[in-house]
């Protein structure tokens, strides 16, 4: 009996080999299909594959156009912008040299002094005007926020318009486009 036994059960493990061999050994048809199915698998693969890496090739190219763009505008403004901290810095002294020039004088030596000052704030001027550093015109224009600071305002009188500088008490100034310092000025109201 388990002689028997033995038997079927060999007999059943060969029956499922060959079902297996059966299943795997493709007929003649299948084998001609299958190197084309494979090639045709490994086409779509390799088309997907081409298009992943010709799309990130895309975006990588377009990012470093940017980031070029990007440099060059921010070069550019820092270029046209270079001497903003040195007029900056100067205004004060254009100021002071202003006021000093205000001052009446009486004596010769005075007037010597007087000369020499004026001389000194003609030459700064036109030095800041060879670096596109300009004076706001204030007086007995309309008040725009964005040139003046109204430090005060007064009544409007008579031959005077409504929101218009009547006094500038500090002068502002322009470097090409942009403000460095707005005029203080006095606004009729």
């Amino acid at each position: 009996m388990a002689e028997k036994n033995e038997e079927l059960k060999q007999t059943e493990e060969a029956k499922q080999a060959e079902a297996t061999e059966a299943t795997e050994k493709p007929t003649q048809a299948e084998a001609k299909e299958d190197p084309v199915a494979k090639a045709e698998a490994k086409i779509k693969d390799l088309q997907a594959k081409l298009d992943e890496m010709e799309d990130k090739y895309l975006r990588s190219q377009a990012e470093m156009a940017n980031m070029t763009n990007r440099f060059k505008k921010e070069q550019a403004s820092l270029l046209k912008y270079a001497g903003q901290n040195m007029a900056t810095a100067i205004l004060p002294a254009m100021d002071n040299l202003s006021r000093a020039l205000e001052i009446e004088v009486d004596d010769e030596a005075s007037k010597q002094l007087k000369k020499g000052v004026e001389m000194v704030a003609q030459n700064i001027e036109a030095a800041l005007k060879e670096n596109e550093v300009t004076k706001i015109e204030a007086l007995g224009k309309p008040f725009d926020p964005t040139l003046h600071q109204a430090v005060q305002t007064v009544p409007v009188e008579e031959g005077q318009t409504p929101e218009t500088v009547v006094q500038v008490f500090q002068e502002g100034y322009m470097l090409k486009d942009r403000v460095l310092r707005p005029a203080m000025v006095v606004v009729a109201q």
